[in-house]
């Protein structure tokens, strides 16, 4: 898979803007602040439909217009599609092949990417939600069925959430009655999490081991609110033990005016020679950390869809080390096709095939 043409109107900092790039290696070269950036935002808004930077869709519009477009084709294995999202103050239009969606789970899944940026250290160094967002996003662009039951959770635990909120005594039937729907898909929800970090935590490993050379051991495990639930009970066995969880914390849930347990609230424990990575890693520890996660995404991709993702790095390589960049860079343009911002070639150059682009980005415009 394979992304062979971009084109922005008034998205961001850009007025009209076209390009056609290499199935192998993109270079997006310039001086911060000139809109680098934010034509990986569009790429990545093409593949899953958010930004990695914004939940306004206002912030991505230029500042001087009402409506922004970001269309995009892409080459893949069953052959191409055009992929179209308008944005406005009236709302969103998506369309695939000139199709309007009728939902935006329908739009997204059409196009993968695996996106490393700054902010990904987060995943490290940040709270839960960065790490679930981190599965969420993975798991919504190749299994449908997740991105349903995500959602239907998410509705159904804000409805509950309301009804603990109401400041009255709630009624037991009526809550039990959102108790059921929510363990149901909390619990497939939660079994597809431990499947997929089940599948990503061997390739995370030696993707770790190969940047690293071998220096330290990285590996994870999934920590659940709900006690005692594991890869080997069905779907049934995790909604009753969802149950009991929320059964056992009723009392609790009424008095906060929120749901304390369930797979919202669940989290990723990261380890560096059997430590945790939090209090022991340093950063750059915990820089190789977030990018072998990222990496091994792309394996998981193929495994599930047949073909690879697009591989987006903004402005990463200066922080890694010289030898950490030239490992990255060779073997992953080998395999996908791969889109970097920089500031500068530097250590960079050398290690670039035949078939790489360059594009020069200056005050919103590319050449």
């Amino acid at each position: 898979m394979h992304l062979t043409d971009l084109s922005l109107v008034h998205f961001r900092n850009y007025d009209t803007q076209s390009i056609q790039l290499s199935e192998h290696v993109n270079v997006f070269c310039g001086e911060n602040g000139q809109g680098k950036t934010n034509a990986l935002e569009a790429i990545g808004l093409l593949a899953i439909g958010k930004s990695h930077r914004t939940a306004k869709d206002k912030d991505l519009i230029r500042w001087d217009e009402e409506q922004a477009t970001v269309d995009g084709i892409v080459e893949a294995l069953h052959g191409p599609r055009r992929l179209r999202l308008e944005l406005g103050s009236s709302g969103r239009k998506a369309y695939v092949n000139r199709v309007q969606q009728t939902k935006m789970t329908d739009f997204v899944g059409h196009f993968q990417v695996v996106l490393f940026a700054p902010e990904d250290l987060q995943l490290v160094k940040g709270g839960p939600k960065e790490r679930r967002r981190f599965i969420d996003v993975e798991l919504g662009q190749t299994q449908p069925l997740y991105l349903h039951h995500l959602t239907n959770y998410t509705r159904t635990l804000a409805q509950r959430n309301k009804l603990l909120k109401s400041g009255g005594i709630a009624d037991d039937a009526y809550l039990s009655s959102f108790d059921e729907q929510l363990s149901m898909y909390g619990a497939h929800v939660i079994l597809r999490r431990l499947r997929f970090l089940t599948q990503l935590q061997p390739v995370a490993h030696q993707v770790y081991v190969d940047i690293s050379e071998g220096r330290e051991d990285f590996n994870f495990r999934y920590t659940s609110t709900i006690p005692r639930v594991g890869l080997d009970m069905t779907v049934d066995e995790i909604a009753e033990q969802f149950m009991r969880g929320l059964a056992d914390r009723r009392q609790m849930d009424m008095r906060m005016g929120y749901t304390t347990v369930g797979p919202h609230r669940d989290d990723i424990q990261l380890f560096l020679n059997g430590q945790d990575v939090q209090s022991f890693a340093s950063q750059g520890q915990q820089r190789t950390i977030a990018l072998s996660l990222r990496l091994a995404e792309i394996d998981f991709i193929y495994r599930e869809i047949g073909e690879y993702p697009v591989l987006l790095l903004d402005d990463v390589l200066s922080e890694l080390d010289d030898k950490r960049q030239r490992n990255l860079v060779l073997s992953m343009s080998r395999k996908v096709q791969t889109i970097i911002t920089t500031t500068s070639l530097f250590h960079l150059e050398d290690e670039l095939t035949s078939d790489a682009r360059l594009f020069q980005v200056a005050s919103g415009i590319i050449t």
